[in-house]
């Protein structure tokens, strides 16, 4: 007599997650020397290969032109595609001082180790072994398979400081550093404020310190920079309105915001725009849900995780624009809670969320070049949809042994990565 469907089913649900806890222990184990060597190849690979591109560093110029032009005694908010706060001109003057030559070098350089300090930090949270195979041998896997991530090098986009940025701010708040935390977040916003949603997770913690340092500092470098500047009005009277418009039909084709991409598809501007902001509404309940629901066995980083990275997605989708690498933001994040059972990439439908930014995959001309945001909003809306779906379903949290190189198997909570860091945490 056949086995009963859910007897099958239950079985094969049983298999599946004891393959997932062995490889999840085969990626903990320590990357050796030739894995740590092919890994920075290729991270290296890449930034050489950007660095002899003629395109290299298309938007950082934009920042680099607004420094010269301030020290030219020039008004930056004159060039309508500097969007960024007087701030981050102060910022952008060291970059403005070096020569052109060693720019083309040190730029990529500093994007990908940004990226990598964003990607350590998450897996820190995570108490992920930074020598371990998941560190060494993700990160280049990653740089090399999302396209975004060749993307962002090459044009030296600002959205790398908020990559790195994010997670070191949840990780400090993981061990109740909130003050330092939001001057982490503030310096981030005083170079891009792609962050500026963040506030909201302070307000769900009520960690008035660390939300108060996260808008003064922007507020006080700004006001400098104002100083310093003829004309800082230009950027209330141009350089908003120009943004909160969306740009123009320049950004429009790489514009991933379902406000931009929906009216290509047809839909009405109204119904486009109500969409996205009762989208982005429902993504901010399900991050206020999210934090409301703390897992008991969790030590408290995968609700800070999921919390910040729904909000990060619910902004982006009534960002205009909204473009590809905005998601690196939130992936370091996401991709290192593979390591906590039942986290998000544990599931097939995060990775076919992932599947159009997959760099090696054809896809057809008509998704290429200027529409491609085809491509980025569907992934953008993907990911949105299923951190909301996980945020508002209960999760049941259990205990399962879990073993690491070097140490004595024990019972962690949620497949923590490191035992010995586990045991000296604090809740919240």
């Amino acid at each position: 007599m056949g086995l009963r469907p859910g007897i099958w089913l239950r079985r094969w649900d049983a298999r599946v997650r004891d393959a997932g806890s062995r490889l999840v222990d085969w990626l903990l184990r320590p990357a050796s020397l030739p894995w740590r060597l092919v890994s920075l190849a290729v991270v290296l690979g890449i930034c050489v290969s950007t660095s002899l591109r003629e395109n290299w560093g298309s938007d950082n110029a934009f920042v680099v032109k607004a420094a010269e032009t301030l020290l030219d005694g020039g008004s930056p908010y004159e060039d309508k595609r500097f969007l960024y706060l007087p701030s981050a001109v102060l910022m952008a003057v060291p970059e403005a001082l070096l020569p052109q030559a060693a720019l083309r070098w040190v730029l990529p350089v500093g994007m990908s180790g940004l990226l990598g300090i964003g990607w350590l930090a998450a897996l820190r949270l995570f108490s992920v072994p930074l020598r371990s195979r998941f560190a060494v041998v993700g990160f280049a896997v990653f740089a090399l398979a999302y396209k975004p991530y060749v993307n962002l090098v090459l044009i030296g986009n600002w959205t790398a400081i908020s990559a790195a940025a994010l997670p070191v701010a949840l990780l400090l708040a993981r061990r109740r550093a909130w003050g330092a935390a939001g001057l982490v977040i503030g310096l981030a916003i005083a170079c891009k404020p792609m962050l500026v949603p963040l506030g909201v997770l302070f307000l769900f913690a009520r960690q008035w310190r660390g939300l108060a340092a996260a808008v003064l500092v922007p507020l006080g470098f700004s006001l400098a920079g104002a100083l310093l500047m003829p004309s800082p009005s230009l950027f209330f009277t141009k350089t908003l309105p120009f943004l909160l418009g969306g740009q123009d039909a320049y950004a429009l084709p790489w514009d991933a915001s379902p406000i931009a991409v929906l009216p290509r598809l047809g839909v009405p501007e109204p119904v486009a725009v109500a969409v996205a902001f009762a989208a982005a509404g429902a993504g901010l309940w399900a991050a206020w849900v999210r934090w409301r629901r703390p897992d008991g066995a969790d030590g408290g980083e995968l609700r800070l995780a999921e919390t910040a990275c729904m909000v990060m997605l619910a902004a982006f989708l009534v960002s205009r624009p909204s473009f590809d690498h905005y998601l690196l933001v939130v992936l370091p994040l996401l991709l290192a809670s593979a390591v906590r059972e039942g986290s998000m990439p544990r599931s097939p439908w995060f990775w076919l969320a992932l599947t159009p930014q997959v760099a090696l995959l054809p896809w057809p001309s008509e998704l290429a070049h200027k529409r491609r945001a085809f491509k980025d909003c569907a992934t953008l809306c993907g990911l949105a949809f299923l951190l909301a779906r996980r945020a508002l379903r209960p999760s049941r949290v259990t205990l399962e042994p879990v073993t690491t190189a070097g140490s004595p198997p024990r019972t962690e909570p949620e497949c923590a990565a490191t035992p010995a860091e586990s045991a000296s945490r604090t809740a919240f």
